[in-house]
């Protein structure tokens, strides 16, 4: 007897279709899974069978025979385990089992029956919708994480026994009630509070452009000067996610494992920060499975580097792409995934081995060469791509004993959501949300300047030797600092301090 019932596998963050087709004939008792399936799902034919008895339903004792169509795409993980059970038992007449092409099914089963979480299911879920498919069986364990999809229905099941009396009719199911992310999830406070952190003005001011347009940014101080701190106060200023946003960064994280099931959804922006001695495929993803990396984790996040030239030079390298485009293709032997990789770098450094190098206070005890070869780990493309540079000095004891009150966070947010409010309405139409995602059309659209600025930009071209891109770079950090400010119009003002922030990397690396 043949059956067929439907369930959903994953390339990258996009579903697609599975026909998982049974046929159950006569002859020796075998069970047999084609169309590509890896080891996990070669080992579904055991926990099938156990689930099916230990649910209390008769396993069929003939030759049975599973295909995973479409036949050369190749399957991963657990998920299919739910699907192939109902299509064995749809193929027994005495179970009375009805609609079941009606539904899409995921879920991984135990000996016992139980159904046990999957990862991936909210982008399953989306693709699927998009496709036209309706209803759904899913693991009640990932029900919060289903609940955020509008349009369709879906049915938590926590056994196989209680998947079958739906099926059969016995048992009423409620589909899964959808939530409100505005109203369930409220933004809260993401980091550490910049009213911590004493001093560090120039800092301060670099970080809060960072945010208001999405800039990359580079600390250069030596030890102790509280770099790794204020990085760690950025995500308390950067604007709230929406929820378009949040439901992109939950796939990647859904699909990577690392959800929290009970809160269904990332609502606030990531924060990854990989040690130094990170490899590379944990940062730009892949491996056997091509899961996502550091870098996809943190989109529309914050991707964290400290000790940035101790990592190694092709590890950096890696993040041309993704900074360039917002996205990394990982492309291995079985497959070639694209993941989104729009986060905002936060990077910093010595500048030297030791950190004294240009200190007021301390002698650097390096040598010529040990400085240019610490610093030629990062190439002139890379700084290319990295809007602000600053340097962070030691702060001073009576900076450190102050009694004046440090701005909040609280308060710099406010000024960042104002610009990026500007920026949105901008860009309206135009598939960008800040200023660092303009395109060179729409920077020559958006960033004109007067006679004064002009000249200033063409000086500092000139006189510093920058390439195409750090001039696009600068036009784009002035469109920032104007929207900080309310203005319409980049003034020379606003030229003058973005230029300021491209002259340190002429100062370390002189090329």
């Amino acid at each position: 007897m043949l059956a067929k019932v439907k369930s959903f596998g994953l390339k990258g963050i996009e579903g697609y279709p599975i026909d998982v087709e049974t046929d159950v004939s006569n002859g020796l008792p075998h069970f047999e899974i084609v169309g590509l399936a890896d080891t996990a799902i070669k080992e579904a034919k055991e926990r099938v069978r156990s689930a099916i008895k230990n649910s209390g339903f008769v396993y069929p004792t003939k030759r049975i025979t599973i295909n995973l169509a479409p036949a050369d795409i190749k399957k991963e993980g657990a998920l299919y385990d739910l699907a192939i059970a109902v299509s064995i038992l749809s193929c027994n007449d005495e179970n009375k089992i009805k609609n079941e092409s009606q539904y899409v099914y995921v879920g991984e089963l135990s000996f016992d029956g139980s159904v046990k979480q999957v990862r991936g299911v909210l982008p399953l879920l989306i693709s699927a919708r998009k496709l036209g498919f309706k209803k759904f069986i899913i693991p009640f364990a990932n029900k919060t994480e289903a609940s955020y999809i509008a349009g369709i229905e879906v049915y938590g099941v926590k056994s196989l026994t209680e998947t079958v009396e739906f099926l059969r009719g016995d048992k009423k199911l409620e589909p899964i009630e959808t939530c409100d992310y505005n109203a369930f999830h409220t933004n809260t406070a993401n980091g550490m509070d910049f009213a911590n952190v004493k001093g560090q003005a120039m800092a301060k001011r670099a970080l809060e452009i960072a945010a208001a347009g999405g800039h990359n940014l580079l600390m250069i101080g030596p030890p102790g000067s509280g770099k790794s701190m204020l990085a760690k106060c950025f995500p308390s200023i950067l604007p709230d996610l929406t929820f378009e946003e949040a439901l992109e960064v939950t796939k990647i994280h859904s699909i990577a494992g690392e959800l929290d099931l009970n809160q269904g959804i990332v609502s606030t922006r990531p924060f990854r920060s990989p040690h130094h001695t990170a490899s590379t495929v944990s940062l730009t993803g892949g491996g056997s499975n091509s899961k996502p990396g550091e870098i996809s984790l943190a989109d529309h996040g914050v991707l964290f580097l400290d000790e940035f030239p101790e990592y190694s030079r092709h590890t950096i390298e890696t993040l041309r792409q993704p900074l360039e485009d917002g996205v990394i293709t990982v492309a291995r032997s079985n497959a070639t995934i694209t993941y989104p990789a729009s986060f905002t770098l936060i990077a910093s450094m010595n500048p030297c081995p030791c950190g004294n190098y240009g200190s007021k206070d301390k002698e650097c005890h390096c040598s010529a060469g040990q400085i240019s070869k610490y610093l030629s780990k990062l190439s002139g493309p890379i700084m290319d791509r990295i809007d602000i540079h600053i340097e962070v000095d030691n702060v001073t004891y009576d900076q450190l004993k102050s009694e004046e009150q440090e701005e909040s966070s609280a308060e710099i947010k406010k000024r960042v959501d104002k610009a990026r409010k500007m920026q949105l309405e901008r860009y309206k139409g135009e598939k960008i949300y800040c200023n660092a995602k303009m395109t060179p059309a729409m920077t020559k659209k958006y960033c004109k300047l007067d006679a004064m600025g002009d000249n200033m930009l063409r000086n500092a071209f000139e006189r510093l030797k920058l390439s195409a891109r750090a001039h696009d770079k600068i036009l784009k950090v002035a469109r920032t600092i104007a929207d900080l400010d309310g203005c319409e119009n980049i003034e020379a003002r606003h030229i003058a301090e973005a230029i300021s922030y491209r002259t340190l990397d002429r100062k370390y690396w002189n090329n």
